[in-house]
């Protein structure tokens, strides 16, 4: 008779779930806000980092403190350069939550996302706003990874990489499927393959929620 060996991390997983209900439970208190900023960040970077690697350039990005952000960008592929904001922002997240849950390089993880931080918004950002947040978040990723603990920067990059890719899908629902805005990435997207904004919306919610379980279940993966 043998016995079962669950292959799940029981511990890291019952911390996801208590962080996703946590998020749930405060997604509109003002504590989470700025994870919401980072995520409209990676948002436009995404669409930046799109149309560079189809031929195309990233010029600049812009933020507002109400959580709106716009990548301008020059050639490239459009129907590839319009998913990849939502998509791209999940993707980040999820590489961050894999990042903290399967190394024990959390403080040099945080160390690094801080500088890359500072270094977009000195290259890329061109808003008052944009600028002042991206210095103070990469600052205070490179002082947490300096001055924290191991297991704090495990938990600070879980909590903000679940945050993420919980945002890009929460995002895509309230934008593309609750209510259709004009000229959002949907919006846009419809007019080059002729489908409706919602479907479009769809369609990104079932892949990014799919890519998210499975950047979960990686990173409950028992080593």
């Amino acid at each position: 008779m043998s016995k079962y060996n669950s292959t799940i991390d029981k511990k890291t997983l019952a911390t996801l779930i208590g962080m996703f209900l946590f998020v749930m439970f405060f997604w509109d208190y003002r504590f989470i806000y700025p994870i919401k900023v980072f995520v409209v960040l990676l948002h436009e970077l995404s669409h930046g980092l799109a149309a560079i690697l189809t031929g195309g350039s990233m010029e600049t990005i812009e933020l507002s403190s109400n959580l709106g952000g716009l990548c301008w960008t020059r050639g490239g592929i459009r129907w590839i350069i319009l998913p990849a904001g939502y998509l791209g922002s999940m993707f980040f997240g999820g590489l961050i939550l894999i990042g903290a849950a399967k190394t024990r390089h959390d403080q040099k993880i945080s160390i690094a996302i801080g500088v890359m931080m500072i270094a977009l918004t000195l290259y890329s950002v061109r808003t008052t706003f944009g600028v002042v947040f991206g210095l103070i978040f990469g600052g205070m990723m490179i002082a947490a990874g300096t001055i924290l603990s191991e297991e704090i920067n495990d938990f600070l990059l879980k909590f903000i990489g679940l945050t993420s890719s919980c945002y890009a899908i929460i995002d895509i629902k309230g934008d593309l499927i609750s209510r259709t805005v004009s000229g959002s990435d949907a919006y846009e997207m419809a007019k080059i393959i002729p489908l409706p904004p919602w479907l479009w919306g769809v369609i990104w919610i079932v892949i990014a929620i799919v890519v998210t379980g499975i950047f979960i279940s990686i990173a409950t993966e028992r080593d």
